[in-house]
């Protein structure tokens, strides 16, 4: 009888899972199968969205700067992490730094976005006026090395936190004993840390992997996609598929694989890193 409760009392929570995950998702493979702009009468087309899509260069390229994108940023994004969690691990000023790195993750991104354009503005911005800043509206490279400071820069804070809890965890008896067993700090850290690190690191490059592969929002505040598609990311790609060229039918194809290609690449990065039981 306590179980049938329980089943209860979690009905209210799934039905609203279902109401706005399962049924949209549903939505979006219905209209996938559709030749659609939404404002035209819908065509049933079947597969036809998907098999354009896998014949789309487009596509391709787009994915390519995306994957070119999430390395350059998963990889210095858990590195600072990890570096200034360990910096900062243990210090008086812990708390008040931990604070300001995790402050840009509260401003809204309109403004952050707002912010940066003016700062790194080559023309205008305010640190063109005392060093020299790179063409990013003219490079496809400086830009997408723009994006990628300025995401590690929103989300580094998070970063920091996961890492800096998991630290806490750790048992300081186990590198005491390493120490008095004539362990270096090097040695402790390689050994000992750095293991019982993995399922914070594991955490960090699983939701860097996702936020890099629907990532949208900054590349359409900054740079729109540019300099000459420089920076068109999968998430860019299916809004100006959809809302611009007017494919809402071929957008909603886009949607069900960058979903797909975000669920393999996160199983296989949390199958790959998970800790050994």
């Amino acid at each position: 009888m306590g179980r049938n409760n329980a089943y209860w009392f979690a009905l209210p929570a799934v039905a609203l899972l279902g109401l706005f995950l399962l049924y949209p998702f549903l939505d979006v493979l219905r209209f996938s199968t559709w030749d659609w702009s939404g404002l035209s009468e819908p065509k049933v087309i079947g597969l036809e969205n998907y098999r354009n899509i896998l014949r789309d260069p487009d596509f391709y390229n787009s994915l390519r700067i995306t994957l070119i994108f999430g390395v350059m940023t998963l990889i210095p994004f858990v590195i600072l992490s990890i570096l200034l969690a360990l910096a900062l691990d243990g210090q008086p000023y812990e708390r008040p730094i931990k604070a300001l790195l995790f402050l840009p993750g509260l401003v809204t991104l309109g403004g952050a976005t707002v912010a940066w354009y003016t700062l790194f503005s080559p023309e205008y911005g305010a640190l063109a006026s005392v060093l020299p800043v790179p063409r990013w509206d003219q490079s496809p490279f400086w830009a997408l090395v723009l994006i990628m400071l300025f995401t590690i820069w929103r989300h580094i804070g998070y970063g920091v936190l996961v890492v800096s809890a998991r630290l806490k965890a750790i048992p300081k008896t186990l590198l005491e004993a390493a120490a008095v067993d004539g362990a270096t700090a090097s040695q402790a850290f390689r050994y000992i840390t750095l293991p019982l690190l993995r399922p914070a690191i594991t955490f960090l490059v699983v939701i860097g992997t996702v936020l890099t592969l629907q990532g949208y929002t900054a590349v359409f505040l900054l740079t729109r996609g540019g300099p000459f598609g420089g920076t068109e990311v999968l998430g860019y790609y299916l809004y100006k598929t959809g809302f611009e060229v007017g494919r809402l039918g071929y957008a909603a194809a886009l949607t069900v694989i960058i979903l797909l290609l975000t669920l393999a690449f996160a199983l296989a990065q949390a199958r790959l890193l998970r800790e050994e039981k």
